[in-house]
């Protein structure tokens, strides 16, 4: 058999079998270091904004001074409405204690080596989950709160996805459908940061704007805000399906296109929380 023959029918094939195979991986790791980097840059701007909580609302609490958070709270501490009040306090604690906790329960290391805490600090990561969206829909509907009606009706959609993704969350982890469990448990840390979202959107809006757009900050009301009181939690959810379809998929086109759609929403997130750092929580602490 002359060389050359050899040589085409063996390495020729072969190298070609190793081209589609180079490309998807590298699509695969594309995919990877974007949910990575998102992940990381989300964590970052979450801590930062429970340092924010604990030092503003946390130390005026320490100090008695209860009314210094209506400098930030409209209707925030109302002197006599002990039921309104201890709703709101128990509300902010559980802000911090869940953003910890979501953090937390999202680290694969941890999840990894010590799977009795991520059992555990999962079921309680839920339980507060319930509680805050709970009490958020008692202090949209029952307090003079900020706001238009469209606003309230997004604010209560979102407790509502996150006691649907709560229960879904715990459903599929009884049952040991872990690759869903894990699906639905970021959709629950997605939704249970709608807040969070919101005040990073806002800022990234404000900033990118160089002022408040399409807006009242007096009433806060206008289209801006109906339209990114949904958004906070309807745009994080398709990102997060955009992603899930990409890690189940063979295709690396689909898996770039995933990729570049986490790029983007990382170098948002990450704008927006240097905004939000440097205009609303660090001027406080």
């Amino acid at each position: 058999m002359h060389p050359s023959t050899t040589f085409e029918s063996g390495l020729i094939p072969d190298f070609q079998r190793a081209r589609p195979r180079s490309r998807s991986r590298r699509a695969s790791q594309a995919l990877r270091l974007g949910a990575v980097s998102w992940f990381v840059t989300a964590a970052i701007g979450q801590l930062l904004f429970v340092a924010y909580i604990i030092g503003f609302y946390g130390r005026a609490a320490l100090g008695g001074d209860m009314s210094a958070w209506n400098q930030v709270l409209a209707h925030g501490w109302e002197p006599g409405n002990t039921f309104g009040n201890t709703v709101l306090s128990l509300h902010l604690i559980f802000t911090v204690l869940i953003i910890v906790g979501g953090v937390v329960q999202l680290i694969p290391a941890i999840r990894q080596r010590w799977p009795r805490f991520h059992r555990y600090s999962g079921r309680f990561y839920i339980l507060s989950a319930v509680i805050m969206s709970v009490g958020g829909l008692i202090m949209v509907w029952t307090r003079n709160t900020v706001g238009d009606l469209s606003q309230h009706i997004a604010i209560s959609i979102n407790a509502l996805l996150i006691l649907c993704c709560a229960w879904m969350t715990l459903r599929l982890a009884i049952r040991r459908q872990l690759d869903r469990h894990r699906r639905w448990a970021i959709r629950l840390f997605l939704v249970v940061s709608g807040v969070w979202f919101l005040r990073v959107g806002l800022m990234f809006w404000i900033a990118a704007n160089q002022g408040p757009v399409g807006f009242d900050p007096k009433s806060f009301t206008g289209p801006f805000l109906s339209l990114i009181s949904f958004g906070q939690y309807l745009i994080p959810l398709a990102v997060a399906e955009i992603y899930f379809r990409a890690q189940r998929s063979q295709r690396p086109a689909q898996q770039w296109l995933a990729s570049g759609v986490l790029a983007l929403s990382t170098l948002i997130t990450g704008a927006g929380i240097a905004a939000a750092g440097l205009m609303m929580w660090l001027p406080r602490l």
